[in-house]
């Protein structure tokens, strides 16, 4: 692809600047204009048009069916099941626990995996409440994404088996069918964990249809596009929707620190709201 094939200038940029800030919080920098570009220019491609001024009209005309695909081309949805594997033995080991012994009187946990991207992260999770939570429990996962393309692949849940690298050979067995023919290579989850998983579209940035208080939220690698205002307001949401001394996990390299001060740091970048 030649760099020129398309004009781009920084009058463009600002206005994609602009539109994903407006519509999903995301703040991009400077440093991220070529990679808009790249990434755009195939969506251009794809739709054939001519300039990136005609696509951004397109955009700002079309409204949010464009804009998401505008958001799922410039932001990486890369994953894999039980990433930063420390985070599910925690909620093993120490939430879970916590939980069945706090909601004995209604036995009902709620797990929020907010940018849920392509469901290695809520499967996982739901993979530790089937092993942790005895039965006759109503503990259900909810996974969500921007991205209803990455949504409705999440809900199918067959992989590439190469995404199961951080699963233990006994886990690979009780939670995953094996693909045969034409299929192999591939693995498809069980529909034990399915079942207790609800997929769906939310923008983070809009109100949210959830109506009750969650116990546990998993946001992680989702604030690392956002500047420092637009992530307080997330966390100080997110606060109001947990549990008292409900848990927050994030990613390997976001902070709370001088953003939201509702949580206490456990440790590995694991929180719970204190108030």
């Amino acid at each position: 692809m030649s760099v020129n094939e398309y004009a781009f200038n920084d009058n463009d940029f600002k206005r994609v600047k602009k539109i994903v800030y407006d519509f999903a919080g995301i703040d991009l920098n400077d440093t991220k204009k070529n990679l808009v570009y790249n990434r755009l220019a195939k969506r251009i491609r794809f739709l054939e048009m001519s300039s990136f001024e005609s696509y951004l009209n397109y955009v700002e005309k079309t409204g949010e069916e464009e804009l998401v695909n505008l958001i799922n081309a410039i932001t990486t949805n890369l994953t894999f099941f039980f990433r930063e594997n420390h985070h599910f033995e925690y909620l093993a080991n120490q939430v879970i626990p916590q939980l069945l012994k706090k909601n004995q009187a209604s036995k009902k946990i709620r797990i929020w995996s907010a940018g849920c991207s392509t469901g290695e992260e809520p499967y996982s999770i739901a993979t530790v409440i089937k092993e942790a939570v005895p039965s006759g429990w109503d503990a259900r996962v909810l996974a969500t994404d921007l991205d209803t393309t990455v949504v409705e692949f999440a809900k199918q849940g067959i992989y590439n088996i190469e995404r199961l690298k951080g699963v233990s050979e006994p886990r690979k067995k009780r939670w995953f069918l094996k693909g045969t023919g034409d299929k192999e290579g591939a693995v498809k989850v069980k529909s034990e964990l399915q079942s207790i998983i609800d997929f769906g579209q939310i923008n983070l940035m809009n109100d949210w249809p959830i109506r009750d208080k969650i116990d546990v939220i998993f946001c992680r690698n989702v604030v690392i596009y956002f500047d420092k205002p637009t992530q307080s307001r997330l966390f100080n949401r997110y606060a109001d929707l947990l549990q008292e001394g409900g848990h927050l996990f994030i990613g390997h390299s976001e902070s709370l620190y001088k953003i939201c001060d509702r949580f206490e740091l456990l440790g590995q970048t694991i929180y719970r709201k204190i108030k």
